[in-house]
């Protein structure tokens, strides 16, 4: 039997675009704006012109004004009565900086870098905002940074940096999941495994529209079985988004739906004392000043 859909009426968006299914058994996925409140959501497949996919329809150069006007009248479902996806599926590229908040070279002892040190995870990494993130057994020192994702809204290549937030669509919240024996000590210190395990980056619940958001002081904190382990604001970057993205377009072409993951503030596991890893059955809660909250469950791994 499918379990009824709820409607409301009543919503209030500053553009929050999320990916999902539905829990009535219907595998289908959807792509829908969020209330400001994350209770309600109105999908965009009632405009047949739009597509079903937010990385397209980022790419389509979306007006962002008119498609606010023209959800107006929508009916909205209930976030209750759907499974939330990570809002990116398939982006081309996850491009991540590392070392890029003053707390987190603090906690190290290390001087703030004279340039950015950049690597990359896999799309499989993705889950969504309440999706597990696998205890991998190959890995026994797996470790949270909550980070600021920023999603790229059209082909990025040469970018001055005085332009760069024209090349951006929005914003999200990232876990940049790392198993550090893998990124530190194996494979010659190589940081791709050790970075790109399946589910070792949940993103979501939503990605917020540039419009709505100013990125630069944003407070940025994550909890592990509800106690804090990182609070920092984004101000602490070292690198800028502008400046980053002026940097990684002079060699590399970011197109629409790219994901960078812009640092993690200090609190990591690792850098403890005693140093502190994921198990299974932890609980990880990483939130964003203005774009909300993403709780992942720690779960065996094969």
């Amino acid at each position: 039997m499918h379990k009824q859909i709820r409607y409301f009426r009543n919503f209030s968006s500053k553009m929050r675009f999320v990916q999902y299914k539905r829990k009535d058994n219907d595998q289908c996925r959807y792509l829908g704006v969020s209330s400001d409140d994350g209770c309600s959501i109105k999908e965009l497949r009632s405009i047949p012109c739009y597509p079903n996919d937010l990385k397209e329809l980022i790419a389509s150069g979306v007006d962002i004004e008119k498609l606010k006007c023209e959800i107006e009248s929508f009916e909205s479902i209930a976030t209750s009565d759907v499974e939330l996806l990570s809002p990116i599926l398939e982006p081309q590229k996850i491009l991540c900086v590392g070392l890029n908040y003053k707390g987190h070279c603090d906690e190290q002892n290390k001087p703030y870098p004279k340039e950015p040190m950049f690597f990359s995870k896999y799309a499989s990494t993705l889950v969504g905002p309440t999706g597990n993130v696998i205890a991998h057994k190959i890995s026994d020192q797996i470790d949270w940074e909550v980070e600021l994702a920023v999603i790229i809204g059209k082909k990025a290549s040469h970018v001055k940096k005085e332009n760069a937030f024209d090349y951006v669509f929005g914003y999200s919240v990232a876990q940049d999941i790392s198993a550090r024996d893998w990124q530190k000590q194996r494979n010659g210190g190589q940081f791709l495994i050790g970075k790109s395990m399946d589910s070792f980056c949940p993103l979501g619940p939503a990605v917020v529209h540039k419009s709505a958001l100013d990125p630069r002081d944003l407070t940025i904190k994550c909890k592990v079985n509800d106690v804090q382990k990182q609070c920092g604001k984004t101000s602490e970057l070292i690198f800028t988004i502008d400046d980053v993205i002026e940097r990684v377009t002079q060699s590399i072409t970011l197109l629409p739906g790219d994901i960078i993951l812009t640092g993690t503030p200090g609190g990591v596991g690792m850098h403890r004392n005693p140093p502190e890893f994921l198990k299974a059955g932890d609980v990880i809660e990483s939130e964003i000043e203005g774009i909300g909250k993403i709780i992942n469950t720690v779960v065996a791994g094969q």
